[in-house]
Parts: structure tokens; C-alpha cells; sequence
């Protein structure tokens, strides 16, 4: 090889320029997020901190309040584990926990209203991915007579509400409660 030969390799990146786009926008509205709140966050204000153009923005959610949605359901990530104790009740009760913890964020807490707010009439992402799990919960420990549908009413409902307009009262004591209030309407 003479010196002016060099030799390269291909830097490979995992998902490519479309995964790198997703994950800066992700992180440029978590960012804003948290310094301006919510309200004040706009798509070109998302952009330039990305560093991308905003049409990119545009073209894949098609406006803030389908980022917003999008990124509200993305940290709480419905192909994650589950807990499986062979337990619903303390299943339930891990599960409905991490979900309190999750949105004791205030970041989290702000775009979890950001995606309610975007999700008008129709289901939420955030709303269908919690049904599916609780779905798994029970395929996965049986049902004992719940269903997914009461577990959403009776343990997801009132934490995602305390969320969205009350924040303040939110704690980890919630998740045990509600799940024993479940099962004990069903007794």
C-alpha cells in the first residue's frame, strides 16, 4: 500500500438514519420539555435542537400533537418485561407501580397530557398499549374472573387521571391499593 492508500470500513448504524432522526427528535422533545414545559414546545424549536429540518418532523408524525402522543407512549415501552411472579395480584401490583413511578416524572407526567390531549376522540397509544399488557397479565397468571377492561377502569384509569389533573396526589401507595380494590370487588 503506497501512503496515499488508505483503508476504510463502513461504520454501521444500528437502524440507520431514520433511527438516528427518531432518537434525536425523541431526546430534543424530552429536553424542551423539561426546560419550557410542555405548551411552549414547537416543532422548529424540535428541530433545531435535533438538528434536523422540520419538514423531517412533519413527514413522519405530521404535527406536534402526534409527536407529542408518540413520544408520551415511548418511554414506557410495551415490549418490555413484564413482571412474572405466577402471581396476578403481586403482578398487578409490580406492574401498576412501575407505571405510578414512570409517570411521577414530571417530564413524563407533561407528555403523557400532550398525548391525552392529541388523542381527542380515539384511543391513545398509551390507553391500547396498557390494555394489551393487561391482557398479557392475565393470559400469562390467569384470570380470576378480571378482565383486562376492569383492570384498565379500576387500577389504570384513576392513575392516569390523578396524571393528568392531579398530580400532586400521585404515589407509589396508589398501585397496591387500587389492585387490592380490584380484587376485592371480586370477591
Amino acid at each position: 500500500m503506497s501512503d496515499m492508500e488508505t483503508t476504510t470500513s463502513a461504520v454501521k448504524r444500528t437502524g440507520g438514519r431514520s433511527a438516528a432522526v427518531v432518537h434525536s427528535v425523541k431526546l430534543a422533545v424530552e429536553e424542551l420539555v423539561e426546560e419550557k414545559g410542555r405548551e411552549r414546545v414547537t416543532v422548529p424549536m424540535i428541530a433545531e435542537r435535533a438538528g434536523v429540518n422540520p419538514t423531517s418532523i412533519y413527514r413522519r408524525w405530521g404535527d406536534l400533537p402526534t409527536l407529542i402522543n408518540d413520544i408520551a407512549t415511548y418511554h414506557l415501552d410495551p415490549t418490555r418485561p413484564l413482571p412474572r411472579s405466577g402471581s396476578l395480584r403481586d403482578d398487578l401490583t409490580g406492574w401498576a407501580t412501575e407505571i405510578v413511578r414512570h409517570y411521577s416524572n414530571p417530564v413524563n407526567a407533561a407528555l403523557l397530557r400532550g398525548g391525552a390531549s392529541a388523542a381527542g376522540e380515539s384511543e391513545s397509544d398509551c390507553l391500547r398499549n396498557r390494555r394489551a399488557e393487561a391482557g398479557m397479565l392475565l393470559e400469562q397468571d390467569g384470570a380470576e374472573g378480571i378482565t383486562s377492561e376492569q383492570i384498565v377502569d379500576h387500577v389504570i384509569a384513576p392513575i392516569i387521571y390523578r396524571v393528568i389533573f392531579a398530580p400532586w396526589t400521585l404515589s407509589e401507595q396508589d398501585a397496591p391499593r387500587l389492585v387490592d380494590e380490584l380484587f376485592a370487588s371480586h370477591t
